[in-house]
Parts: structure tokens; C-alpha cells; sequence
């Protein structure tokens, strides 16, 4: 691999170009001074001898001249630049466990050990990165898979000519079910790349926040109902901000629809908004199972899911989804929670005069 790497590099550490033009400068230089000397002692009086002693002198002194810098070329830049090299084509064949040294104390640093630190935090956040999208590729398979298996396993039922009306119309019902699901997943993985690539524009436009708390609200009304859960709203007449409207809509979906989900049946479900002149804040409690420390910890991850007893009702992106909105509008996001007290998210949003 060395002998490999070495070949690809064309430069030399000593060049017969360099030497001769070395040589032509000192001599040039000893022409100055022989012509200041002529004023005092006539160049036909000077021994041949003497000439060529001095060229030969020269010779030496450019041939050892070259060699020295040569040398420190090689020590302070050229092996240096060949281990960066060699690393990188490491890096770029996908070993992200190069490290690479500092060639000095951390009191005598140059610009070369401060250009491999450099490297190492590059690698260090490529290796990060790749673990990322491995994870998230597995992530994605296994939500994939999930629903189709569910599809094909009630579509290979239904061929069955013996099937009851009721029973085939409950398979029916489970694969719309599952199909819906991973209509969702599609949509939310496309909405959270094509934010995290920065490919959605961001028109920002005053509109009635209030007025959006309550149409998301509403539209949870029916399956509130269903619960016996006690909707609580405690939110201004109007309250208007500057933002992309549909963008921050999937973070009022997102944090109700898990208010209901982890709420129990007879549990309350409280949607409070706040303002002043700086800032409007919007928080969402439940009186649900909620979340360990360790929990919170990941709970903006993406397919991380703290209540695996819920799993199979979302798929772990909303959260990360509503998230990278929120950064995007230049908010903050929070959470406080305890294990069988219920969570309350906190969403503040700041106001341009």
C-alpha cells in the first residue's frame, strides 16, 4: 500500500535544477564581489588557479546548500504532506479510524500540526456521519419492512375464496391501515431531507398563530372522544408571527398526536399559548406515561421511540422532524417529563417587530 501511495507523488526532494541555479546565484554574487575587488587589484593579476579553486568552492557550498534544504523540505513538509496524503486515501476508501499525530507540543504547534487536527475533527465527523446514515438506513429498512409484510400477509389472505364479508373486509381495513403508515413514513423521510439538505424554501409570512393551534386542535376532536380524553385550551384570540405556515403545522400535528397517543383513556391534554413582546410560547402537556431521563435524552433522534409499547403507531420521526423545523424558523424546542406524571412540551418562537 506504501510503495503503492508513494508512486502516485512525482515531487523530489533534491533537484539537479535547483543546485545549478544555486550555483549561479553564488557565483554571480562572487562576480560582485570580484568586481569591487578590481578596484584595488587588477583581475589579470588574479592566478588561474585561483578561479577555478573558487568555482570548485561554490560547487561544494551550493551542492551542500541544496542538500540541507533539501533535507528540511522533506522534514517539515514533504513527509508531513505524504502522511496527510496517505490518510486521506484512507479516509476516502472508507477507514475513518485514521488518526493522525501532532508532530509537535502542544506549546510549539505550527500550521502542519494545526492542519492534522484540523483533519482528525473532519474524520471524526465523516465517521459520525456514516454511522448516522447506517443507522438510519437500518432504521428505515426495518419501518419499511414492517407495513409491507402486514400488506402481503392479509393481500395472501384475501386470496382465499372461503373468507366471510366481515372477516374480508377486516383484512381490507388492516392493509389501508398499514399502506397509510408507510405512506406517513415516505412523507416524513422526504419532509426531514429535504429540510436537512435545505432544499425547502422558507417563506416567511405573518399569519394568525392562534387561529393554527386551534384548526390542529380541532382536528384531533373526534379522536379525543374516542379516549374520553379532557381537552384544554388556554390560548390568546391572536397572536401574529412571521413564518412558513404549513412548516410549523407539522409541529403542532406531531406534538398533539403524541399527547394522544401516550394519554390514557380519562387523561387530560393541555394546549397553552403565551406572548409577550419578544417571544410566543406554545405548550403541550399530558397527563400520559412519561419519560425517564434517559429517555429525553434521545427523544429528538430520528426512529428513536422511548414507549416501545406505542411502537407501532408511529415510526419515531416526528419528533426529529419538528425539531429541524423549529431550528429552521429559529425557534427552541424543550421538554420536561416524568415517568407516570406526564410530559409537557415547550415551543417558543420568537416575534419580529
Amino acid at each position: 500500500m506504501r510503495k503503492k501511495q508513494e508512486n502516485r507523488i512525482r515531487s523530489q526532494h533534491f533537484s539537479w535544477k535547483e543546485f545549478l541555479w544555486t550555483f549561479i546565484v553564488l557565483s554571480t554574487l562572487t562576480a560582485g564581489q570580484a568586481l569591487i575587488y578590481d578596484a584595488y587589484i587588477s583581475v589579470k593579476n588574479v592566478p588561474s588557479q585561483y578561479i577555478f579553486g573558487i568555482t570548485g568552492y561554490w560547487i561544494i557550498v551550493a551542492l551542500i546548500f541544496c542538500l540541507v534544504t533539501a533535507r528540511q523540505k522533506y522534514k517539515t513538509f514533504d513527509k508531513p504532506m505524504r502522511k496527510l496524503s496517505e490518510a486521506a486515501k484512507q479516509v476516502a476508501e472508507g477507514d475513518f479510524s485514521v488518526y493522525l499525530e501532532p508532530l509537535h507540543r502542544a506549546d510549539k504547534k505550527d500550521y502542519v500540526d494545526v492542519m492534522f487536527e484540523d483533519f482528525n475533527k473532519m474524520v471524526e465527523e465523516l465517521g459520525s456521519i456514516e454511522t448516522l446514515k447506517n443507522d438510519f438506513i437500518s432504521n428505515v429498512s426495518h419501518e419499511i419492512k414492517t407495513p409491507l409484510s402486514v400488506i402481503h400477509s392479509y393481500a395472501m389472505a384475501l386470496q382465499k375464496v372461503e373468507l366471510s364479508p366481515e372477516i374480508r373486509k377486516e383484512y381490507t381495513e388492516t392493509i389501508i391501515s398499514a399502506s397509510q403508515k408507510l405512506t406517513t413514513l415516505v412523507i416524513n423521510i422526504l419532509k426531514l431531507n429535504k429540510i436537512d439538505n435545505q432544499e425547502i424554501n422558507h417563506l416567511a409570512e405573518p399569519y394568525d398563530l392562534c387561529r393554527q393551534l386551534c384548526d390542529c386542535a380541532l382536528s384531533f376532536e373526534n379522536s379525543w372522544e374516542e379516549k374520553n380524553i379532557e381537552f384544554v385550551a388556554d390560548i390568546e384570540d391572536r397572536a401574529i408571527i412571521h413564518a412558513e405556515e404549513s412548516m410549523l403545522e407539522i409541529v403542532w400535528h406531531n406534538l398533539l398526536s403524541n399527547a394522544l397517543k401516550f394519554t390514557a383513556p380519562g387523561g387530560t391534554i393541555t394546549l397553552t399559548q403565551i406572548s409577550d413582546e419578544d417571544t410566543i410560547s406554545v405548550m403541550v402537556s399530558d397527563t400520559g406515561c412519561g419519560m425517564d431521563e434517559e429517555t429525553i435524552k434521545h427523544i429528538f433522534d430520528k426512529f428513536y421511540q422511548g414507549d416501545t409499547s406505542h411502537s407501532g403507531e408511529g415510526n419515531g420521526l416526528g419528533l426529529a422532524l419538528s425539531l429541524r423545523v423549529i431550528e429552521l424558523v429559529g425557534g427552541a424546542i424543550s421538554v420536561k417529563s416524568e415517568p407516570h406524571k406526564g410530559t409537557t412540551f415547550t415551543v417558543k418562537l420568537k416575534v419580529e417587530n
